[in-house]
């Protein structure tokens, strides 16, 4: 049903292969294994506010995701650093939320679906001219929600290599099946709508010195299409009952700084702010922190706590507030007026000789998070990234 998303911060490693003399009329190095992650994740959830049931009534949820990205090096005749990423991800999840868009079933097919999102990636990086060009391809698709989309992109370093300029474009094109509440099933809403979203992204980071870098983050989003979710009850003050009903335009503003301090060779202090504001009236503002700390020298450990806040859509009212002077109405919480909080710790283990025997698994990471919201909601994940190099 409802597309989820579980957020898992990437833990991807950062390397610098060994420089090698090329001239242009060398024949271009062969395709070679950079790196391997495997990620896999366990998320749950409660809560008493679920949208399927306008507003109330339990967000119970589980969801088991496991990705793996695999990235290649080639250097063409220009000696310039090509990337190919392939990933893939498939979760499985169970909503007893979405169980209820039949009321009369005791399971139906929305209780439990799949999600498989595939993509691919490239880069081409001339350190000669410190440019990078990028692009990329992905798709999702799960029972009820297909999604599509493609991003360019192109960054630019100083003269001095000490600060970068990168410009990102992403479209997505989307398609909802439209599946009403069965109490409000007509042959009027079967089939599909499409939903369109355009992201620029706009950053430039800096090396200040050896122990503090600093990066400064926009991005310009417009979205088009049917925004709402068509399982979606809202009951208004005479208990009627209706689909959810959104504008078919969002226009949406982030803006963010991210900056990273070096307490010597084993502390780091990893912080980040965003401010965020569209035209559905909602603001928010997000302050996170991360201290990875080295207790040896191939163990590191890394608490984190993240806190959000964010103003109510002009669209929202809990259930039974709307009424029919209403253009646009919806009871989903998402869209609410609520603070949370996340935090958690991560270990990372990355031994110079590999892990378990074996040479080319140079690190394994587990974390775990908790998150609670002011308005009741509380969720835990627990993941595990290996690394293969």
């Amino acid at each position: 049903m409802k597309k989820i998303i579980i957020s898992i911060v990437a833990l991807f490693g950062i390397f610098n292969a060994k420089a090698q003399e090329n001239t242009v009329n060398q024949e271009p190095k062969k395709l070679t294994f950079d790196e391997a992650n495997l990620v896999s994740s366990y998320y749950k959830q409660d809560g008493n506010n679920s949208a399927v049931t306008g507003g109330i009534g339990t967000e119970k949820l589980s969801d088991i995701s496991n990705t793996i990205d695999v990235t290649m090096v080639k250097y063409d005749k220009k000696d310039r650093k090509n990337k190919f990423g392939f990933s893939v991800g498939i979760d499985h999840y169970t909503s007893a939320s979405s169980d209820m868009i039949d009321l009369k079933a005791n399971s139906s097919a929305s209780h439990a679906d799949n999600r498989i999102y595939p993509a691919l990636s490239w880069s081409r990086e001339n350190a000669e001219k410190g440019t990078t060009l990028m692009a990329g391809v992905s798709t999702s698709f799960e029972y009820d929600y297909q999604s599509y989309s493609a991003n360019i992109g192109f960054s630019q370093k100083t003269q001095n290599r000490m600060g970068e300029f990168t410009a990102k474009f992403q479209a997505y094109m989307d398609q909802v099946k439209m599946i009403a509440p069965i109490e409000l099933r007509t042959a009027d809403n079967e089939g599909t709508s499409g939903r369109n979203t355009y992201a620029l992204s706009l950053a430039y980071s800096q090396i200040i010195n050896q122990n503090f870098q600093v990066e400064f983050l926009g991005d310009v989003v417009q979205q088009t299409g049917y925004l709402s979710l068509p399982f979606h009850r809202v009951y208004f003050k005479d208990n009627s009952v209706h689909q959810e009903a959104l504008p078919d335009k969002r226009f949406k503003i982030p803006l963010g700084v991210r900056a990273n301090y070096f307490f010597g060779d084993k502390v780091i202090v990893r912080a980040y702010y965003r401010y965020y504001t569209d035209d559905w009236g909602l603001k928010s503002n997000t302050f996170s922190l991360e201290t990875p700390v080295k207790i040896s020298p191939f163990v590191s450990v890394s608490p984190f706590y993240r806190y959000y806040s964010q103003t109510s859509a002009k669209y929202f009212a809990p259930y039974q507030h709307h009424t029919a002077f209403d253009d646009f109405y919806t009871s989903n919480y998402d869209l609410s007026k609520f603070s949370s909080n996340f935090y958690g710790a991560g270990i990372r283990i990355n031994p110079k000789n590999g892990l378990f025997g074996i040479s080319r698994l140079n690190m394994v990471e587990i974390r775990y998070g908790h998150y609670t919201k002011s308005i009741g909601m509380k969720s835990d994940i627990i993941s595990l990234n290996l690394r293969f190099k």
